[in-house]
């Protein structure tokens, strides 16, 4: 074995090392990355062909967590790791994004990189470490690859920043941001943040990159230790140059043309630009009529490849010349909006929010601690009380096809939206949230409209949010050696397409609260970042005042159908007292007042919800729960439900799960013989009065006669003194010899 070790230290001292030569060595490239106790093994193998006719990147990248690596059983009947889980698929498009865009335009082989967990101390968190480690495999091969990359997790804390914070200091952060970055660029971002200003992303990003470029050096020095700096020769397309040069002669000028009109609508101008295209396959087969059948459907699909990159130049070309975008608008301007609460009746809360030809029908609905989402990942056993799902179905781009499960891209863009929103939910708020975003049109930035009708879906349920949240999604514009570039506001399907940068933020009218990039051009400076977060907070500003002509505030009161939650505190030593032996005592509860109860300790309290779909049954468990977590107090008065009757007096609950002895001295202001003769039985009510409670025993003195008036000339014997423990024993054996009669010596002698 040929092993090779590599360390690299973070700011702070930490270090983290890969080592290739070891494991998996019939792979392209494999990587064992280590941190702390934490393991990844990243691998690579690319196929030596392309597959005939792809023109694409066939890419596949996968992420993957075993529940040994922190010594757990995975859950389920199986008890094995099945389908990814969210976390997984989040993980795996970090890795995606930041790869993808550096592989060369004409390499189609099918690349698969892997990355799994198979050690987790739950101190470093791996999806931080996933992206080195692919690239370091990757650096292992002669995989055709422009430069390598890295991934850092960057987050504030106490105003500093910390490389790769553990997730104990995760807890602390107010910025929590995963940045993608070659030697030179930075190509991916994503994260939330706790509304912070523009200047602060920049800064983060600025000591996220910085952490990154010696990570990069020691994949290069790798490369070079292995001899693999040199990369395979592979030919994945044919190319015909003169062909190229036709198309391009004869399609530019009309292509520029249909980006200078304007047109607002989607689909013309996606006919009008194919009619272009289609026109000039019938020309070109015309002219040349000696190809056979075979022949011109590969001249064809050469003359796709060729005008989809003349349109793409006459789309950049209109933009940064004459600064006019494909739909008319200039740089800055944003599409029309429009926005409308409450357009469906039943749900909780709905909205809907247009802005151009992208639509989303967002609705909101409210649910009880029992409808809490259960996360059961490697490293993360918890619950989530707010929920956003993104749903993306063929009709919304007019697409004929089948509708399938949720897809990666799904999650992704839900999770997005839904770290946009979660912060803006109160921590004391005691309902669990869940909104849903069908998207029902889509021309760009279909994300950035599920935050948006997310929050107008909010805001109609009555969820008291601290603020509302507007996003919007930037394009930029900028051709290789070229110093003009041309930053764009709210961009279309085609503008993320054929542009060179897709970045999203979202943010309230105090500061920003999400993030996402993702950068396909080789350079982008700092300076075009300040432009593009500047331009997109107006944007956003703008696109919060459409959004609050259609609701301002969150309604004063949920809707009528809305379930009723009310949520408090008991002390802890009293959740077992509510729960009762087998769950005796709260189902109890439920079934007499038809509430649903749950009680959780957290923090070294017991959480208790209440709700119910009236008022009635909420004030009628809360008022028995309420009696169980009561203190008796000396001097009160109750009502007490006598329990048994004794020939000393009778039991009675005074308090709910409380009993004391209201002795038959206590009953009335005269002598009894018997209970029932003060006409008492069992099941009656009597009010007591608790006048001690023992220090030692926790028993409860009870009186009911000194709530009656005291006869005149009465005089109370004095309570006759218990005798110490000792002297009891000493009475007890006195009293026993009394008994049995003399002691065998005092007998007379029998005669």
């Amino acid at each position: 074995m040929n092993v090779i070790t590599k360390t690299v230290s973070l700011p702070d001292g930490r270090t983290i090392s890969i080592e290739t030569g070891k494991l998996a060595k019939q792979a392209d490239g494999a990587v064992m990355l280590r941190m702390g106790n934490t393991m990844l093994l990243a691998t690579v193998c690319a196929a030596k062909d392309a597959v005939p006719g792809t023109d694409f990147m066939p890419l596949q990248c996968d992420y993957r967590e075993k529940y040994s690596a922190a010594g757990r059983f995975p859950g389920g009947f199986t008890k094995r790791e099945g389908r990814p889980s969210d976390y997984e698929i989040l993980t795996s498009r970090l890795v995606d994004r930041a790869l993808r865009p550096l592989f060369p335009s004409d390499y189609h082989a099918e690349v698969f990189v892997n990355v799994t967990l198979f050690s987790a101390d739950g101190i470093d968190i791996p999806d931080a470490l996933a992206g080195f480690a692919a690239s370091a495999a990757l650096a292992c091969t002669d995989i055709p690859f422009e430069e390598p990359i890295s991934e850092v997790r960057v987050a504030r804390i106490d105003g500093e920043f910390v490389i790769n914070p553990t997730t104990e200091q995760l807890k602390h952060a107010d910025m929590d941001l995963m940045v993608g970055a070659t030697e030179e660029n930075i190509m991916m971002v994503e994260g939330e943040m706790d509304e912070v200003p523009e200047s602060a992303l920049l800064d983060a990003l600025k000591a996220a990159h910085n952490a990154i470029k010696p990570m990069c050096q020691l994949q290069k020095e790798l490369s070079k230790e292995l001899g693999v700096d040199v990369k395979r020769e592979y030919c994945h397309e044919v190319n015909d140059e003169d062909l190229r040069a036709q198309v391009n002669a004869e399609c530019y000028a009309p292509a520029y043309a249909i980006a200078q009109a304007g047109d607002h609508d989607k689909h013309q101008r996606e006919e009008a630009f194919t009619k272009i295209r289609e026109d000039f396959k019938e020309k070109y087969a015309a002219e040349h009529a000696d190809l056979s059948a075979e022949e011109l459907e590969e001249k064809n699909a050469l003359i796709d490849r060729y005008y989809h990159d003349t349109e793409r130049d006459a789309m950049r070309r209109c933009v940064l010349d004459e600064g006019k975008r494909l739909d008319g608008r200039a740089t800055t301007d944003i599409r029309p909006i429009w926005c409308e609460a409450d357009p469906l009746p039943m749900p909780h809360g709905s909205a809907i929010f247009t802005r151009g030809e992208t639509q989303a029908l967002a609705t909101c609905t409210l649910g009880t601690k029992l409808d809490e989402k259960l996360v059961d990942d490697v490293l993360d056993k918890s619950y989530q009380r707010f929920l956003l799902h993104y749903n993306f179905p063929p009709f919304c781009t007019g697409e004929a096809k089948p509708q399938r499960g949720t897809g990666r891209r799904e999650i992704g863009h839900g999770h997005l939206a839904w770290r946009a929103l979660k912060g803006q939910i109160p921590a004391d708020f005691p309902y669990t949230v869940r909104v849903v975003s069908d998207v029902l049109e889509s021309n760009g930035s279909s994300s950035m409209a599920t935050t948006c009708a997310g929050t107008l879906s909010l805001m109609d349920a009555g969820v008291p949010i601290k603020g509302p949240v507007s996003g919007i999604a930037m394009g930029l514009i900028k051709n290789p050696g070229e110093d003009k570039y041309a930053v764009l506001s709210d961009i279309l399907g085609d503008e993320d397409h054929l542009g060179d940068m897709d970045f999203k933020t979202t943010g309230t009218a105090k500061g920003l609260t999400a993030t996402q990039m993702d950068i396909k051009c080789d350079g982008l400076s700092y300076e075009i970042l300040e432009k593009a977060l500047a331009q997109a907070k107006a944007g956003r500003e703008h696109i919060l005042a459409e959004m609050m002509k259609a609701i301002s505030e969150p309604r004063e009161d949920f809707k009528p159908h809305v379930p009723r939650i009310v949520a408090f505190e008991i002390p802890k030593e009293f959740i077992g007292a509510v729960i009762g032996p087998g769950g005796k005592i709260i189902q109890g509860i439920q079934e007499d007042t038809g509430a649903t109860v749950t009680i959780d300790e957290e923090d070294g309290v017991g959480k208790v919800q209440v709700s119910a779909p009236d008022k009635d049954s909420i004030d009628a468990a809360v008022a028995k729960i309420k009696a169980i977590v009561a203190v008796p107090e000396v001097g009160e008065v109750y009502d007490a439900k006598v329990v048994s009757i004794m020939p000393y007096g009778c039991f009675v609950e005074f308090m709910s799960g409380r009993e004391g002895l209201l002795h038959i001295s206590e009953i009335a202001w005269k002598r009894l013989e018997s209970v029932e003769e003060a006409g008492i039985k069992e099941g009656d009510h009597i009010q007591v009065k608790l006048l001690e409670i023992d220090e030692k025993t926790g028993k409860f003195r009870l009186s009911h006669r000194v709530l009656e008036e005291k006869p005149e000339g009465w005089e109370d014997r004095p309570r006759r003194q218990r005798p110490e423990r000792g002297e009891r024993n000493d009475r007890n054996d006195r009293r026993h010899r009394r008994d049995r009669g003399p002691r065998d010596e005092e007998k007379p002698a029998e005669e």
